[in-house]
């Protein structure tokens, strides 16, 4: 995903309106508060819209007859956009068809899954769906309760809806955007006409998105009619300052203030040349903003080395031009700033394969092969394709073949109320080892940003952005209770929720799970924990190092062991947040809650699941997993 230096607009995750002066009472403003706190943008615009209609048909003259809201009026003519998203790519892409189709004056409402209500749609006319799938085929959080309405027995039957979808995923796993096919498949057993073919997108996002938006744009003007704005409705807009130039595709360069290792030189990381690392950045003057719960984006550069390591394995020239689409640089700047060198990919074994006429790759690649075919992936990068099965390759082949490097999400760790507004801090895992075979300095690999990050020396510039994330937000009531589960450097945004919690005075309970290897050299952030204890801003803090006994010891069983107190927090009122892996922790940790609900709840196996997804629908429990 190459940057591109058109500004797109922010999104902030916060919006600066424009408020006349109030013509409510407390009373009235602390419930419009209530209801919009949780809101994201699209849901703004949506209660804009309601809003006015209902003004609108409240100074119509008595009498005439009530007028259905401007928004359900027009429903049949609108196209409502649904997203599911785990990273973001799928609501920024929902977000773009959305302007779009209002660009070209039609009606659009853009819902996120979650916020989506199952019952409108059998009245549906026009709808378009975007959404990823995750890991193993699973759908994203924010959008399970969808899915399993549109699969279930309780979706209605829907022949007058036409439908397209969008699916995003990443063909290196072997159900590869399955929940996108799903959901096209599962409308069309329900009756739905598809409006034209879906779309399957790989990590190179755009190569399919891009064609896939213009055909659901040219339907949109096609089957739908322009809508001209009431007179009378006034939607609400951000103020022009509080909107960020900067965006993913035109990132601020922040100064990296700190570059500090925070795991002891005895850690198993640090002895297998992994370290955590917690940096600091400057935002002064971009006019980016963040919640906890948000991450930054970085894009990164790939290490230098292994840039003249592809080179020299290929025999082939850096300085050579190679022009790839309406784009020409010099081979060594596709390399070093455009394309993906640490991260193998389906499409490139294929056409590696191809190119070395190996027959062990392609036998990888076959169908009942998926297990080798994913170890090969988690084991290998591009230069270890390379030099295991040598190929001839020109660098216009090359750089047609990589995917286009990608920027990283990372967790944000800090609160603005605690570190100012204009700093913003990070957990990092430095990923850097040694691969087997060859000579020492043949064997060393990094990871693209975390070895971008830790190789920037303060004073540097890191070119970054924020992605919102307003599924993994600190409760509104300050009295709630939170059980925070972070191992490792999930441990980031929880850092960034309790000095939040802290500096606005919220009244509940902080209760922090957190585990790695070795309380003597993994324990992150130890003493600000050891301080938030004494201070009263982190109420409960159980700990849970894997080898620091003779039996291996994880959060998943921390929790166990506190089952009857995890349950009768969660009857309280707790809301519950958990970070870090997505493969294996993430999933240990749903399946021991489960455990937890149905043996301290008493309830069967079917009813404890009911009763997570309905805490996952009140937004009481939250993941934000990679």
């Amino acid at each position: 995903m190459s940057a591109s230096p058109a500004p797109a607009p922010a999104s902030t995750g916060t919006l600066g309106l424009v408020a006349p002066p109030s013509l409510l009472s407390q009373e009235q403003a602390a419930l419009l508060e209530q209801l919009t706190g949780g809101l994201d943008g699209a849901g703004l615009w949506w209660v804009s819209g309601y809003a006015a209609g209902l003004a609108r048909s409240q100074s119509l003259p008595a009498s005439r007859p009530a007028a259905v809201p401007a928004m359900e009026a027009q429903a049949a003519a609108r196209l409502t956009i649904v997203y599911g998203s785990q990273t973001g790519n799928a609501r920024r892409l929902a977000e773009q068809l959305a302007q779009q189709v209002e660009a070209a004056g039609l009606g659009a409402r853009l819902v996120r899954a979650d916020a989506y209500a199952t019952r409108e749609l059998k009245n549906e006319r026009h709808l378009a769906i975007v959404i990823s799938t995750q890991g193993d085929g699973d759908p994203p959080d924010d959008a399970r309760g969808f899915v399993e309405f549109i699969a279930g027995k309780r979706a209605p039957q829907l022949p007058d809806l036409r439908y397209a979808v969008l699916a995003l995923g990443d063909s290196s796993y072997p159900q590869f955007c399955a929940i996108g096919r799903r959901l096209d498949e599962r409308l069309a057993e329900l009756g739905a006409q598809r409006w034209f073919a879906r779309g399957e997108a790989d990590l190179d996002i755009d190569t399919v998105a891009t064609p896939w938006l213009a055909s659901a744009l040219a339907a949109a003007k096609e089957a739908l009619k322009p809508q001209a704005p009431l007179a009378t409705v006034t939607p609400l807009r951000p103020l022009a300052s509080a909107v960020s130039l900067y965006t993913r595709d035109n990132p601020f360069h922040a100064e990296l203030l700190v570059n500090q290792r925070i795991t002891g030189r005895g850690s198993e990381k640090v002895a297998s040349n992994k370290d955590i690392r917690h940096f600091e950045l400057s935002l002064a003057g971009s006019g980016l903003h963040y919640e906890p719960g948000d991450a930054l984006g970085v894009w990164p550069v790939n290490p230098p080395r292994l840039v003249e390591a592809v080179l020299a394995t290929l025999e082939l020239d850096g300085a050579q031009a190679v022009t790839h689409g309406a784009q020409t640089l010099p081979l060594r700047e596709w390399l070093s700033h455009r394309r993906e060198l640490t991260r193998l990919s389906r499409p490139f074994v294929a056409t590696h394969a191809a190119h070395a006429q190996s027959a062990v790759l392609n036998a990888l690649l076959a169908p009942d092969r998926a297990a080798d075919f994913t170890k090969l992936l988690a084991e290998n990068q591009v230069i270890d394709l390379l030099l295991a099965h040598p190929a001839a390759w020109s660098g216009e082949e090359l750089v047609a073949a990589l995917r286009p490097l990608a920027p990283r999400l990372y967790s944000i760790a800090s609160s603005t109320r605690a570190v100012g507004a204009e700093e913003v801090h990070l957990t990092v895992a430095h990923i850097e080892y040694e691969a087997a075979g060859g000579h020492t300095d043949e064997r060393l690999r990094w990871g693209a940003a975390s070895s971008f990050l830790a190789r920037t020396a303060e004073g540097g510039k890191v070119p970054v952005f924020i992605e919102p994330n307003e599924r993994f937000r600190v409760p509104k009531d300050g009295t709630r209770d939170v059980i925070l589960v972070g191992p490792g450097t999930g441990v980031a945004p929880f850092r960034g929720f309790v000095q939040e919690r802290a500096a606005t005075g919220a009244s509940g309970r902080n209760w922090l799970f957190f585990g790695n290897p070795h309380a003597r050299s993994d324990f992150l952030y130890q003493l600000e924990w050891q301080d938030a204890l004494k201070r009263g801003e982190l109420h409960r803090l159980d700990l849970a190092f894997s080898r620091d006994q003779a039996h291996k010891v994880y959060v998943q069983d921390r929790l166990r062991e506190h089952g009857a107190e995890v349950f009768a927090w969660l009857e309280g009122g707790a809301h519950v947040y958990v970070c870090g892996d997505a493969t294996r922790m993430a999933k240990d940790v749903h399946a021991a809650l489960l455990q937890i609900i149905a043996t301290h709840g008493g309830r069967s196996a079917d009813d404890a699941n009911d009763y997570l997804n309905d805490l996952q629908a009140q937004g009481r429990y939250s993941r934000d997993v990679y």
